[in-house]
């Protein structure tokens, strides 16, 4: 009873955490990398379908990103996909490849966007917690329906707050790598 509600707890923090590592991956630093464009959609013959879907995404060098459509007249449609998208960047045919330069980051862009990831971080802590809260009102309930006893629900609790406590830990660390990530130059 208390090993499944601690691995279940410990599951869902894993998942929590696991969609803020995706999330700062959106959050895009001066650098290139394809993921930046993992939720641009372009319409395929009327269906929005993903970047990665119809086109081969590269990296060209560190500032730039190339994109290979697979279908000739995917790359005007490509194209505008990117920059209708809110990530500011603005893609060049060159023939069948498409190059997306990024844009070097102004220190006022910079901090807008560490704050940005501060307000994801705080929002997988928040997370975090609530699964705390949950694990620990089902211990109660198996504590009133005296499935457990005091000591064992005593016990079960510190050690999810153990658990909370370490993703909580793994979050802050996260978020300083990203901070140092966006400030360097």
């Amino acid at each position: 009873m208390i090993a499944d509600v601690k691995k279940t707890a410990e599951q869902k923090m894993q998942k929590s955490l696991e969609a803020l590592k995706t999330d700062l991956g959106k959050v895009r630093t001066g650098r290139a990398h394809t993921g930046i464009l993992d939720h641009v959609t372009v319409d395929y013959y009327g269906t929005a379908m993903p970047i990665n879907q119809v086109a081969n995404l590269t990296l060209i060098d560190a500032r730039t990103i190339g994109i290979s459509p697979w279908e000739k007249k995917m790359g005007a449609l490509i194209e505008k996909a990117i920059r209708d998208s809110d990530l500011g960047l603005n893609p060049a045919s060159q023939g069948d490849l498409i190059r997306v330069p990024m844009p070097a980051l102004t220190e006022e862009r910079r901090r807008e966007l560490i704050k940005v990831v501060k307000g994801e971080g705080e929002n997988a802590k928040v997370a975090v917690r609530n699964l705390r809260r949950d694990a620990n009102h089902h211990l109660k309930d198996l504590l009133k329906q005296k499935e457990v006893s005091e000591d064992d629900e005593r016990r079960a609790q510190d050690e999810i707050q153990k658990l909370t406590d370490k993703f909580i830990a793994e979050i802050d660390k996260l978020l300083a790598a990203k901070e140092a990530d966006l400030m360097a130059v």
